[in-house]
């Protein structure tokens, strides 16, 4: 039977991030995706210009109508957009405990508009972290949950390490913003009573497709849980669809453009 994978995100109307971006990153794993939009935005490749949160209300009647139906092997967890919302998902998660939830704490968008408030981030932080089996914070957002400046490979590691203090499970840190021509994304994780640390790497790419990176990699990493993969190789199959995807990039719109999230059908 395919996976089901649940995307909880919001709404780019462009396509390049959001829930629109879910399901074809699902798709292109070979899962089956659903959704439960938590936010409309108005944006396009330029950035975005006005964000409009669900009510709690409908987030709730979302969730139980699609999960009364369909089991979720896998729930990626994107924008949030305010208190309501992220505790909607929190007792969820809570009264459902799905497999293989992967967060990615979105709180700003690439092209720097605000889209979680400080009281969400507080419940995403103290309530729904905990939930999570992988947390999938970049730079920014590590730095935002910890509370110490992230900006290289040591701090990255030592962001992890807090990270799975606050009560994460696992943490993949990524590390796109670094400086440098690699990119690095860090991964702490437990292996029965071991805690394991891995390093993936790859060739920084000259590409303005950057738009959506975020949310293609979580939501491919839930696709390889679902399908039943350990959680390193998982990462390692992530990362490598993102950087294809920015490679095969169509050139659309002004701004930073979207990848190609299905160009295995090309």
């Amino acid at each position: 039977m395919i996976p089901i994978v649940l995307s909880i995100a919001g709404y780019d109307p462009s396509s390049g991030a959001g829930v629109t971006a879910d399901i074809k990153t699902i798709a292109a794993q070979g899962c089956y995706g659903i959704t439960c939009i938590t936010a409309l935005t108005v944006q396009s490749t330029r950035g975005v210009r006005d964000v409009t949160p669900v009510t709690s209300e409908l987030i709730r009647s979302t969730i139980q109508e699609l999960t009364s139906d369909l089991a979720p092997a896998a729930v990626k967890i994107g924008m949030l957009g305010n208190r309501d919302v992220a505790e909607a998902v929190g007792d969820y998660l809570e009264r459902s405990s799905p497999p293989n939830i992967v967060l990615d704490p979105v709180l700003r968008s690439s092209s720097g508009a605000g889209l979680l408030d400080a009281e969400a981030i507080e419940v995403l932080r103290a309530r729904l972290l905990p939930l999570a089996d992988v947390i999938t914070p970049n730079l920014e957002e590590a730095e935002a949950l910890t509370g110490a400046r992230v900006s290289t490979l040591s701090e990255m590691r030592a962001a992890a390490i807090r990270l799975r203090e606050l009560g994460a499970k696992a943490v993949v840190v990524k590390g796109g913003h670094l400086r440098g021509e690699e990119t690095i994304e860090f991964l702490i994780f437990s292996d029965g009573a071991s805690v394991c640390e891995r390093e993936f790497r790859g060739s920084r790419l000259k590409t303005r497709a950057t738009h959506g990176t975020g949310c293609a990699f979580s939501s491919s990493l839930a696709c390889h849980l679902a399908l039943g993969r350990r959680l390193p190789e998982a990462v390692a199959l992530a990362k490598q669809y993102v950087a294809t995807a920015m490679r095969r990039a169509h050139r659309l719109g002004s701004g930073a453009g979207p990848l190609n999230h299905l160009f295995r059908i090309e």
